[in-house]
């Protein structure tokens, strides 16, 4: 277990790397300096190419809301704000337009400092408003994923892409952002989308932020379509632990991409 210390120092570092005007190896560091470094720095780099992370904020048993859909309160400020740092360190957050109608979420960064990241929603059929708060014209970038033809605001970028069974390939939402320039990307939600990249083998890392809470029911963080009926079969993600204030972070390494963002831990 890593206790986690973002230091007003290390976060500097951070969004300095993430400009490419620093590193992550030089400086003495404390140990909660350098489990900082850990947790965030894959994000922040982008000398080992595209990576994709998925961030899950979830109770203790296992539950992203309550049986009527509040979600209010699962993650605690903490966990809130480790969500927020996500979002300074990346190109892009992609969520699917059933979070964006239920949530009503702004995706910006409003409780640390750094850049507001691209939003991008996938949106098959035109259902999401385009007053909706995270299509606000703010001078972020905003995307709409989407198949029809529906019509969007001016300023809203739109990338039509085919669906098949009701769904976008994540491999051409991936390919068609990365041509865009966005190759960091943070799949922040729903639990479908976010599903969808780990089948298709398309997520590099997973944190999973554990709030002291148990909700007893409720939909679950992830759902897989095709879950393993044997264990020897399960995913088994590379892990760490890391504490941060009342929050547990777990960061799954998923893919070889993510053991080649990793930063050691001594």
């Amino acid at each position: 277990m890593h206790l986690v210390e973002v230091t007003e120092e290390i976060w500097r570092r951070l969004l300095m790397v993430r400009e490419g005007k620093s590193c992550l190896c030089c400086g003495d560091f404390s140990e909660g300096q350098q489990a900082a470094l850990a947790l965030y720095g894959p994000l922040s780099r982008r000398d080992v190419g595209p990576l994709i992370t998925g961030q899950i904020g979830q109770s203790l048993d296992g539950r992203i809301a309550t049986t009527n859909g509040d979600v209010g309160k699962v993650s605690g400020p903490d966990g809130i704000l480790h969500l927020h740092r996500m979002r300074a360190l990346v190109d892009a957050v992609l969520i699917g337009v059933k979070t964006a109608l239920h949530d009503s979420p702004q995706l910006t960064v409003r409780h640390c400092e750094g850049p507001n990241p691209a939003r991008v929603v996938i949106d098959i059929r035109g259902r999401l408003p385009n007053d909706s708060p995270v299509l606000a014209d703010d001078g972020s970038r905003r995307i709409i994923i989407q198949t029809d033809n529906t019509a969007r605001t001016a300023g809203i970028e739109v990338i039509r892409l085919p669906a098949t069974n009701g769904a976008i390939a994540p491999s051409a939402i991936t390919e068609a952002l990365r041509s865009e320039g966005l190759s960091s990307l943070l799949v922040e939600g729903g639990s479908f989308t976010i599903s969808k990249f780990i089948e298709a083998g398309l997520l590099d890392l997973l944190h999973l932020a554990l709030a002291p809470v148990l909700i007893g029911n409720g939909p679950a963080g992830l759902n897989l379509s095709q879950p393993d009926a044997q264990l020897e079969m399960a995913i088994r993600p590379e892990t760490r632990a890391f504490t941060l204030g009342s929050e547990l972070i777990l960061e799954c390494g998923l893919t070889k991409a993510a053991s080649a963002s990793a930063i050691p831990l001594h």
